[in-house]
């Protein structure tokens, strides 16, 4: 699995480590990269190059990766996805998006959504369900016209932070990486069950 942060992260960032944390400990090999910058179109270059020396290294040989991102960071997977997919290339095994900034807040009559539409791949989102950049609703809307396998789980109450009050954050975090873990159990056969 390929990991990338949102605007204001670096792969560091805590929700990023724990998931890398959790998926390794079940012998998923992930990778977590930092790209500064807040032009979508340089983050999705600098994820494809990602993807792209991954697809060609001889250090790895991997059959297939899944990209995930948090916030921006999903928002550039999805583009490098649907960019590859013009290709008829099976490399890209599936989507995980956290926190999927639909739209700028207060803003939801513009919706970040024409990547998404094109992808065929499987995708789980995990969101917030008072996430300010994506509303439930307008999320399940966009996930109905989709044409790709998906999987919406939301976490109660969580903002785009994924902070909720009266829960901590490693709560939230153990109930997201276990939804991103079952859900790869189902796309993808893992050496350690």
């Amino acid at each position: 699995m390929i990991l990338t942060h949102g605007a204001g992260g670096d792969m560091n960032f805590p929700h990023l480590v724990s998931l890398a944390t959790c998926l390794a400990s079940h012998g998923v090999l992930c990778l977590r990269f930092t790209c500064k910058g807040l032009n979508i179109a340089y983050r999705t270059k600098a994820f494809k190059t990602v993807v792209e020396y991954l697809k060609l290294s001889d250090d790895y040989k991997l059959s297939g990766v899944f990209l995930a991102g948090r916030s921006m960071g999903s928002r550039a997977a999805a583009s490098v996805i649907r960019q590859l997919s013009q290709h008829d290339d099976d490399f890209i095994q599936g989507l995980v998006c956290l926190s999927y900034p639909l739209h700028r807040p207060k803003l939801q009559s513009k919706l970040r959504d024409e990547d998404l539409l094109f992808i065929r791949c499987p995708v789980l989102f995990v969101s917030g369900s008072a996430d300010d950049m994506c509303e439930k609703h307008l999320l399940e809307g966009v996930a109905s016209k989709m044409k790709a396998p998906k999987k919406i789980h939301w976490i109660d109450k969580a903002n785009h932070g994924m902070a909720v009050k009266g829960r901590t954050i490693d709560d939230v975090m153990e109930e997201i990486n276990a939804q991103v873990f079952s859900w790869l159990r189902e796309h993808v056969e893992l050496e350690h069950k």
